[in-house]
């Protein structure tokens, strides 16, 4: 409700006939889109820990393609560029998702737009918790494949909702939304992997972010797992 007193004429700029500010007095319309934007900053939040995992493909990663042999007879790939995948797997779960997924969620909602926008971004993050769970198992080709998944369900999930749930005059601010989570998740996975190799390497060990092998790049995978299905339960309860 606070909010609402930001529009309502106080008795000084009444007797004027006109604001004494442009920062003193809003109209209606500008306090209802503000409601809105605050109303999409929870929604928007679970975006930064999805980007936190997403960062994890140009970071730990190419941690695990250093220890893989990368030679494909005479040439060798670079450990840098296996994120290239994770290109080449969107376009392939793109055709998938249209030619299977939306069928079939149009036969479990019974509804010809199949998934909401909220679901399809709810399992956009469940498929997230696999991606990264997978990487503490095994190498690579799962997780990249899966994660790839949880892209075009979240990701492409994520801008409708900006452009469908934000005011006509603010759909591009709201789009740019999506960016910004980037940008935090990227600080919150520099701030993930700091505080555990800090905790981790205090004994003089080598942690578990390790130069080859031996360190427990496992446990770190398994603890952004763990982040990501809180990220999940806090998703879910807001929407419902």
């Amino acid at each position: 409700r606070y909010l609402d007193k930001a529009a309502v004429i106080s008795a000084q700029e009444a007797n004027y006939g006109e604001p004494l500010s442009p920062w003193s007095l809003c109209t209606v319309t500008q306090v209802e889109e503000l409601k809105i934007l605050i109303r999409m900053l929870p929604i928007w939040a679970s975006g930064i820990v999805f980007s936190s995992l997403h960062a994890q493909v140009s970071t730990m990663f190419v941690q695990q393609g250093r220890a893989m042999n990368c030679n494909i007879g005479s040439f060798k790939i670079p450990p840098a560029t296996l994120w290239v995948f994770d290109c080449i797997t969107v376009l392939v779960w793109v055709p998938l998702y249209d030619r299977f997924n939306v069928p079939l969620a149009k036969l479990i909602t019974r509804s010809d737009n199949g998934f909401t926008v909220l679901q399809r971004m709810g399992i956009g993050l469940v498929v997230s918790v696999l991606c990264i769970a997978s990487a503490a198992i095994v190498e690579k080709v799962p997780q990249i494949f899966i994660l790839g998944g949880a892209e075009v369900f979240y990701c492409v999930g994520q801008l409708k909702f900006f452009y469908g749930q934000s005011p006509e005059s603010m759909r591009s601010l709201c789009c740019a939304l999506g960016l910004l989570a980037n940008a935090f998740g990227s600080y919150l996975s520099s701030l993930i992997l700091t505080v555990v190799t800090y905790f981790t390497t205090k004994d003089g060990g080598d942690g578990w972010i390790a130069d080859d092998l031996n360190g427990r790049l496992d446990y770190f995978f398994w603890l952004l797992a763990g982040l990501s299905i809180l990220n999940s339960a806090v998703y879910v309860f807001l929407c419902c």
